[in-house]
């Protein structure tokens, strides 16, 4: 797992250094949007239809969302009582509460869990990935995350969830590819291949725009107190309660390990956007993205270990 852990921090790595020292003439804001538009418009969706056109949709994906959205209601209970504290000890500004809610409950699940499942566990977790979060993990984003982000906001306007929902390319594809599915429509070899090209690209592309996402300047000690609570329950205890989860609802060896390791990632990337959108503590939340992913290469390893038999 480490020299796994090792060839992602690599690429990451390479995300970060192009961040610095990219060309003057664009800047590198605009580097990564055009990357990660790429891979949210074009590739990514690619890889849905190219993995779930000819995936079992079984029980087991009934079981695999359940464990997923398990993962996200324990977090978020967890963080919310933990903020119930830490009221009692010092202020806590209703910007930073959201962020510090929104970094707790969504992990990385695609943009690194899919990397890092594929490489330890082969090109079949890509289905578990695409199914804990597609099935899971963005819908809830896309609806509860914004009424969420909304609640503790101050953004003049509010947004529909439904019409967020419309606008996400891979959950159209995930529709595609589940009607192709379960309507038996045979898979053209043309097609097949044009689309296992373009998801050929997702994996380093993602883990590019990643450390092009990092913000160095945002971690400060005296966020610790903050931010320990949210690298404990996203890396420790909400991989913790979806593992009893997982084993409750009857998913076992290779798909156990795949759920707990992408309940383990650190805090999503995305939620940057959806802290600006709604004025929440965008620094508060890239720093939480920051450490987290920082101490994953440690956590994550230890997790691999625990769930071999």
């Amino acid at each position: 797992m480490f020299p796994v852990m090792l060839q992602m921090a690599l690429l990451i790595t390479a995300g970060i250094v192009w961040q610095r020292f990219a060309p003057a003439h664009i800047s590198a804001i605009s580097h990564r949007r055009a990357l990660t538009d790429i891979v949210f418009y074009i590739l990514l969706p690619a890889l849905v239809i190219d993995v779930l056109w000819q995936a079992p949709l079984d029980a087991d994906t009934f079981s695999i969302q359940l464990t997923a959205i398990s993962r996200l209601s324990v977090a978020a209970l967890l963080m919310w009582l933990c903020l119930q504290v830490l009221k009692r000890f010092s202020d806590v500004p209703r910007a930073q509460q959201g962020a510090l809610m929104l970094a707790a409950t969504f992990p990385n699940a695609t943009y690194l869990g899919l990397p890092v499942t594929s490489e330890v566990l082969g090109d079949w977790a890509h289905e578990m990935v695409l199914k804990f979060d597609l099935f899971a993990c963005t819908p809830i984003l896309l609806s509860l995350g914004m009424l969420m982000a909304q609640h503790y906001g101050e953004a003049a306007t509010k947004s529909n969830p439904l019409k967020e929902l419309i606008r996400v390319p891979p959950l159209w594809a995930l529709v595609i590819a589940c009607a192709l599915n379960l309507l038996h429509v045979p898979q053209p070899e043309m097609i097949a291949h044009a689309l296992h090209t373009l998801a050929g690209g997702v994996i380093p592309l993602m883990l590019i725009a990643l450390g092009m996402s990092i913000r160095w300047d945002t971690f400060k000690p005296r966020l610790i107190p903050l931010l320990l609570p949210v690298c404990v329950i996203g890396l420790l205890l909400a991989p913790l309660a979806t593992k009893q989860a997982a084993l409750a609802l009857g998913l076992q060896g290779q798909q156990l390990t795949a759920c707990v390791l992408l309940a383990a990632m650190p805090t999503m990337v995305f939620g940057i956007v959806i802290c600006e959108r709604y004025r929440l503590d965008g620094a508060l939340y890239a720093a939480a993205v920051f450490i987290s992913t920082l101490l994953s290469i440690a956590s994550l390893p230890l997790w691999f270990v625990i769930l071999q038999p």
